[in-house]
């Protein structure tokens, strides 16, 4: 890890006023300790079983899962987790609100929603990611506080479609953000290779990994 580098990343972030997610996933407590040092609290996951082995050794870390995640699953980290951004469902969403209720929490998620090209990315399908949504009764899972849309680009060397696809996660969250309560106020969005265009574009939280090891 170039600490300098990182350090440079960390100042102009909290300059823009932007919320850095470390990415974790595949990489080792040793590895990620570096990170942990230089006093960076929120790490991102993408699967359960890879965060569970790490959340003892990290006092004070707000765990975010970044990834897809199973219904069944749920449960393993519903004591802990911070924010789950990857809410492609209503099935997901009421499974979370059963076990954050079971562990007397209110567990801040992300509406997960898919722009990209590859069919490979989970979300609500951008076409249709409006209507899904304002059929959801959120009132019914009072143990989800829902705080905003994450959404990832293509993975493609076109800058002009990459910066159309932010533009139209950002559109979507304007759009909610006016039938949401107040803590609605989160965009995550862009990773290590687009993540300045994302903030260009209105991104208020990064997930980057590979930038940062």
């Amino acid at each position: 890890m170039n600490s300098t580098k990182v350090r440079s990343i960390l100042e102009s972030l909290e300059e823009k006023q932007v919320t850095l997610i470390a990415v974790t996933k595949l990489h080792t407590v040793k590895e990620i300790q570096p990170l942990y040092d230089l006093g960076i609290r929120n790490f991102g996951e993408n699967r359960v079983q890879e965060l569970m082995e790490k959340v003892d050794h990290f006092p004070g870390v707000h765990w975010h899962l970044i990834g897809h995640l199973q219904r069944n699953k749920v449960k393993y980290i519903a004591p802990f987790i911070s924010c789950i951004h990857s809410i492609d469902s209503e099935d997901l969403l009421q499974e979370i609100n059963k076990q954050a209720e079971r562990n007397n929490r209110v567990i801040d998620g992300l509406l997960q929603v898919h722009v990209a090209q590859e069919e490979s990315k989970f979300g609500f399908p951008a076409s249709t990611f409006l209507q899904q949504i304002r059929e959801i009764d959120f009132q019914n899972y009072p143990h989800v506080r829902i705080r905003g849309i994450m959404g990832m680009a293509s993975m493609v060397t076109d800058q002009d479609q990459i910066r159309s696809e932010f533009q139209q996660i950002k559109s979507l969250f304007e759009t909610l953000k006016t039938e949401f309560p107040e803590h609605f106020n989160t965009v995550s969005m862009g990773m290590s290779g687009d993540y300045e265009l994302a903030i260009q574009e209105g991104s208020t939280m990064v997930r980057l990994g590979s930038i940062l090891f």
